[in-house]
C-alpha cells in the first residue's frame, strides 16, 4: 500500500502545518550527516546549495563539463507565481487550480496546492540574487501569459529565463563549494545506488574523463536528473539528458510513476532529415503574440509547397486560425497538448506546410501593427505609414523575443520578422518520473527525488513555464524542511562506510554491465539503436496511441533491445574518456525505459493530457478521461522485466475542485 504522507487538515493548511510539526535536526548534528545531490539544472543546484546553508556535509555530481551546463539553461519562456502583480485575478488558488486542471486531474491535490504556495517565495529568492527579470516602465516586475491559464502570471528574463535563474542558483551553489560545505563532482556520471539495510546510502559513479568507478556514501541521496524526453531520440532536450540515474533507483526498489505521460510541445522548429540528431523549442512565450494557422485551401497548401505561393499572399480570409477557431476562450494559448493535437489533426488532414508535411505556422504579423500602433502613439508619431507602423511593432517584439527570432533564422535560414515561423510539435518533457510522498522521497528510504526527476505536480500535462517553479521549489523551499524529517533518526549513525560487501557487490555490477558493453563485438553503433527506438516510440507511443500499435512496440523493442546487446559496437576502452560507452550505458536503460512507458500506456486505457488513447475520445476528437477507472497515480514496482512490472495505485482525491472535462472552448 503506498503511503503519500499528505497532512491531514484543510488544503490550504496542510503545508505550514506540516513545517511546524515535522522533525528537526539540529546544527551540531547537521555537520556529521553527509548528502548526495545528483544533478545539478535548478532542482540539484538550489536543493544542494540550501542544504549545505543548512550545515549539512553535501556531494553534488554533474556529467556535464559544469553544473552551468545542466539542461536548465534551455529553459525559455519562464517562470510561474501567483503574485498577482497584473491585479487580474490571479491567486495561490487559481494557480493551483489552473496547475490541476491543465494536468487534466492527474495530480495530488496537496502537492500542487503547496507548489501554488511557495511560487511567491522563488521570485523574491530569485530577485534577490539577482536574476535580471524584464520589468516594465516604472521598475516593476513584469508578466506574460502562458498557455492552459487566463491571466499573466509568468515571469521572464527575454527569452532566456532558465539561464539566468540557473547562473543564480550555481551563484548560490557556489558559494557553498567555496567554503567546502559542497565537494562538486564535474565529469561524474551516477551509475547505481547502494541500498545498506534497505535504504539508500550511497551511490556509484564514473568519472567519464578517467573511466575510473568510484564508492560515495552518504546518509542520503537526492536525485534531481531531470526527465526522460530523449527516449524518442528526437526531442528539445539536450542531447546528454537521460534517465539512467532514475532508472536505476527504479530497479533498486523505487517505483515508477506514470511513465508514458510525456509532454509535447506544440512550437518546436520541424523535424529537417534523417539524421538529425535534436530538435529545437521555439518558447510557448511566442504564442502570446503569434497566431496558429494553416491555409484554409489545400491549392493554397499545395501553391506554397510549389513556390508559386508564399505565406504572406494569403490574405486573412484564406488562412485557418484552427486554435482561435476550436477554442475562442483560450485562442492560441491553450495547454501544449490540445495544442500539439490540433496540429497533427491539421497536418494529418493534409494542411501541413513543409515538404514532410508536418508543419503550421506561427505569424507575428498582427502583433507587429498592434504594438507598432501603440509604439507610435507613445513617440508622438501622428499619422504614420503603414510601414512605419511595422517597423516599430518589430522593434518591441525583438525586445520580447529578438533572441529567439535569431535562433530561428540561424537554424532555418528563414528571418520570421518577415514570413512566419514554420512549427511542429516535438517530444519536450515528462510528467512521470520515481513516485515520491509529500516529503519528495521514494518507495525506497533515503532515496529523495525532486523537480523533473520526480512525478508529484504536473499530472497527465505540464502548464507552461511550471518546470521553473517545481524544480526551485523543491529545491529552494520543499526538501530542505522534509529531509530533515527522515535524517532525524541519522543523528548516531556515524559516518557511512564504503568498504561493505553491499558497496562492493555494487561496484562489481556496474564494471560487469560496462565490460559487457565494451567487449561485445558488434558493427552497429549506439546512435542507429537509438534512432530506432525513438521511431518505434513516436510512431506508437507519441501524440496517439491504441492498443494494437502499443502491443506491437513493446515487442519491437523487446527484440530491439536483444538485438542492441548483442550487436552494439562501443569502440574505445573503458578506462579512459568514452562517450560511445557513455550513450550505450544509457541507451541500455533508454531501451528497457521504452517498453515500460508502452506497458502504462497499454493499462491505461483513458485519454487523459498528453496521454491519448485514440480509442477514448469525444465525438470532436478531445481526450475523453474515464474518472471512474483512472483516477490513479500508476506506480510500477520493478519485477526484472519492464512489460512485467509490478502495478501499485495511489487514488487520487479530490476534496477542493470538482472532477470534470476540460474545457477550453
Amino acid at each position: 500500500m503506498l503511503d503519500s504522507r499528505i497532512p491531514e487538515g484543510p488544503l490550504a493548511e496542510k503545508w505550514n502545518t506540516h513545517k511546524d510539526n515535522i522533525r528537526l535536526v539540529n546544527p551540531a548534528n547537521k555537520r556529521d550527516i553527509d548528502i548526495i545531490v545528483v544533478g545539478t539544472g535548478l532542482a540539484g543546484s538550489s536543493a544542494a546549495a540550501s542544504l549545505a546553508e543548512l550545515g549539512y556535509n553535501v556531494k553534488s555530481l554533474c556529467f556535464q563539463d559544469s553544473p552551468r551546463r545542466a539542461h536548465s539553461i534551455a529553459a525559455q519562456g519562464g517562470i510561474n507565481a501567483s503574485k498577482n502583480y497584473q491585479n487580474d485575478g490571479d491567486s495561490v488558488y487559481r494557480l493551483f487550480y489552473d496547475t490541476v486542471k491543465g494536468g487534466d486531474y492527474r495530480s495530488r491535490e496537496a502537492n500542487v496546492h503547496r507548489l501554488a504556495e511557495v511560487s511567491s517565495n522563488i521570485i523574491d529568492q530569485c530577485v534577490a540574487q539577482g536574476v535580471p527579470f524584464a520589468r516594465e516602465y516604472g521598475g516593476l516586475l513584469d508578466n506574460r501569459s502562458f498557455g492552459g491559464v487566463q491571466v499573466s502570471r509568468t515571469f521572464y528574463a527575454k527569452g532566456q529565463t532558465g539561464q539566468q535563474l540557473l547562473l543564480g542558483a550555481y551563484s548560490a551553489l557556489s558559494r557553498q563549494i567555496s567554503k567546502g560545505k559542497v565537494e562538486m563532482l564535474n565529469r561524474h556520471e551516477m551509475m547505481e545506488v547502494v541500498k545498506v539495510d534497505g535504504k539508500a546510502r550511497g551511490i556509484i559513479a564514473r568519472n567519464l574523463v578517467t573511466g575510473e568507478i568510484e564508492r560515495h556514501s552518504a546518509h542520503a541521496v537526492v536525485l534531481c536528473t531531470g526527465g526522460y524526453g530523449n527516449a524518442f531520440y528526437l526531442s528539445t532536450n539536450a542531447m546528454g539528458s537521460n534517465v539512467s540515474a532514475a532508472w536505476k533507483a527504479h530497479k533498486q526498489g523505487s517505483f515508477f510513476a506514470n511513465p508514458c505521460f510525456t509532454q509535447i510541445h506544440p512550437t518546436c522548429i520541424p523535424v529537417s532529415g534523417h539524421y538529425q540528431s535534436k530538435l529545437t523549442l521555439m518558447s510557448e512565450s511566442l504564442r502570446n503574440d503569434g497566431r496558429i494557422w494553416v491555409p484554409k485551401s489545400k491549392d493554397d497548401v499545395e501553391a506554397i509547397l510549389n513556390g508559386s505561393k508564399l505565406p504572406t499572399d494569403l490574405k486573412e480570409e484564406e488562412r485557418d486560425y484552427y486554435l482561435e477557431r476550436r477554442y475562442p476562450a483560450f485562442g492560441n494559448l491553450v495547454p501544449r497538448d490540445v495544442a500539439s493535437r490540433a496540429a497533427k489533426e491539421r497536418c494529418d488532414a493534409g494542411f501541413g506546410v513543409n515538404k514532410t508535411g508536418h508543419a503550421v505556422y506561427l505569424d507575428f504579423a498582427s502583433a507587429f501593427v498592434r504594438y507598432g500602433k501603440t509604439e507610435a502613439l507613445t513617440r508622438g508619431i501622428q499619422n504614420p505609414s503603414d510601414e512605419t507602423i511595422v517597423e516599430l511593432g518589430r522593434e518591441v517584439i525583438k525586445s520580447k523575443y529578438g533572441n529567439l527570432f535569431d535562433m530561428y533564422k540561424q537554424i532555418t535560414d528563414d528571418n520570421p520578422y518577415e514570413t512566419p515561423m514554420m512549427i511542429y510539435p516535438a517530444v519536450h518533457y515528462t510528467m512521470g518520473g520515481l513516485w515520491v510522498d509529500y516529503n519528495l522521497m521514494t518507495t525506497v528510504p533515503g532515496l529523495f527525488a525532486a523537480g523533473e526527476a520526480n512525478f508529484s505536480d504536473h499530472g497527465a500535462n505540464r502548464l507552461g513555464a511550471s518546470a521553473l517553479m517545481q524544480g526551485l521549489a523543491d529545491g529552494y523551499f520543499v526538501l530542505p524542511y522534509t529531509i530533515g524529517d527522515y535524517l532525524a533518526d541519522d543523528i548516531r549513525t556515524g559516518k557511512i562506510s564504503t568498504e561493505t560487501q553491499e558497496f562492493d557487490a555494487a561496484e562489481k555490477k556496474v564494471k560487469d554491465e560496462i565490460q559487457a558493453l565494451i567487449s561485445n563485438n558488434g558493427d552497429t553503433p549506439v546512435d542507429d539503436f537509438h534512432r530506432r527506438l525513438g521511431l518505434i516510440m513516436w510512431e506508437k507511443c507519441g501524440m496517439a496511441r491504441n492498443e494494437k500499435d502499443l502491443k506491437q512496440a513493446i515487442a519491437e523493442i523487446q527484440e530491439l533491445r536483444k538485438e542492441f546487446h548483442s550487436n552494439v559496437l562501443v569502440p574505445g576502452s573503458e578506462n579512459a574518456f568514452n562517450p560511445e560507452l557513455e550513450k550505450a550505458t544509457r541507451l541500455a536503460d533508454f531501451l528497457e525505459l521504452g517498453e515500460a512507458m508502452c506497458l502504462d500506456a497499454l493499462t491505461r486505457a483513458e485519454s487523459c493530457g498528453g496521454h491519448f488513447r485514440e480509442e477514448s475520445q469525444t465525438p470532436d476528437g478531445e481526450a475523453l478521461r474515464d474518472d471512474e477507472n483512472y483516477t490513479f497515480v500508476s506506480a510500477w514496482e520493478y519485477t526484472g522485466t519492464p512489460s512485467e512490472a509490478k502495478l501499485h495505485k495511489e487514488d487520487l482525491i479530490y476534496d477542493n475542485i470538482e472532477l470534470k472535462q476540460r474545457s477550453y472552448k
